[in-house]
C-alpha cells in the first residue's frame, strides 16, 4: 500500500499483525507513523493496495475493534490536560461513569492515582503507554491496539516496547509504529523490517497472518 502523490505520505509499504503478538513497524518523519497508523487502523484509505481483517476488507469492523493510540494531529491528548481529565473522557467513551470518584476509583485500582493532577506533557513515557492503551481497552469489542510513535515522548524503548509485549499477551493483537532509533535500541536484528520497495496489493492485518514478530524483553 502507499499514500500520497508518488507515494510521499507512505511509500509502498507491507505488514500484518495478529492477535496475540506484538508487532514493531519501522516508519520515519513526523507524518508517515500517523499515516501508517491511520490505514492499518482503518480509519484512511491507502492510494493503493488494501487493507483487511480476518481476510476482509471491512473499514467499520476495523475502526470498531483496532483502537489508535496516541497519534499525533490525530488522536493525542492534549499536553496540558490532566491524567484524571483524560481519564474521564476515555471512561465516557467506554460507556462508564467518568464523575470524579470513578475517575479516582479506576485511577487507584491501576496504582496512578497520585498522578491524577499530573499534566500529559510531563508524564513519563512508559506510564503514559499503559495509561492511553488501559483506556482505549475498556471500549466494548477493542481487541487491537495501534501505538503510534511512542520513542517521540523519550525514555527507553524497551520499556515501552515491554508494554506491548504484555498487552499481546493478554490476548490483544499489538502494533506498535516508532522509528529507526527505537528499533536498534530495541534490537535491529529481531524485529520484523517493514518492506519500503515492494509494492503491496493487499495489507492482511490481525488474526489473518503468521508473518508477526515478537521481540524479546
Amino acid at each position: 500500500m502507499t499514500k500520497g502523490r508518488d507515494a510521499s505520505s507512505l511509500p509502498a509499504t507491507s505488514l500484518s499483525f495478529q492477535t496475540g503478538s506484538a508487532t514493531f513497524s519501522r516508519a520515519e518523519t513526523a507524518q508517515r507513523p500517523t499515516v501508517l497508523g491511520l490505514i492499518a487502523s482503518g480509519r484512511m484509505k491507502p492510494e493503493t493496495g488494501s487493507v483487511t481483517i480476518d481476510g476482509t476488507p471491512d473499514t467499520k469492523r476495523m475502526r470498531a475493534e483496532i483502537a489508535l493510540i496516541d497519534a499525533p494531529d490525530v488522536c493525542e491528548p492534549n499536553s496540558n490536560a490532566t491524567v484524571a481529565g483524560v481519564t474521564a473522557e476515555e471512561l465516557m467513551f467506554a460507556g462508564r461513569p467518568d464523575h470524579p470518584v470513578a475517575v479516582s476509583r479506576w485511577l487507584a485500582e491501576h496504582g496512578w492515582q497520585e498522578l491524577s493532577r499530573t499534566t500529559m506533557a510531563t508524564l513519563e513515557p512508559t506510564t503514559r503507554v499503559r495509561l492511553l492503551t488501559e483506556l482505549a481497552i475498556l471500549r466494548q469489542g477493542v481487541g487491537a491496539l495501534v501505538i503510534v510513535s511512542p520513542d517521540r515522548h523519550g525514555g527507553n524503548p524497551l520499556d515501552w516496547w515491554r508494554v506491548a509485549r504484555q498487552l499481546a499477551a493478554r490476548g490483544y493483537a499489538v502494533l506498535v509504529i516508532a522509528g529507526d532509533a527505537a528499533a536498534t535500541a530495541i534490537d535491529a536484528n529481531t524485529i520484523q523490517k517493514v518492506s519500503s520497495t515492494v509494492p503491496a496489493d493487499t495489507v492482511p492485518l490481525f488474526g489473518t497472518t503468521d508473518e508477526t514478530s515478537e521481540n524479546p524483553a
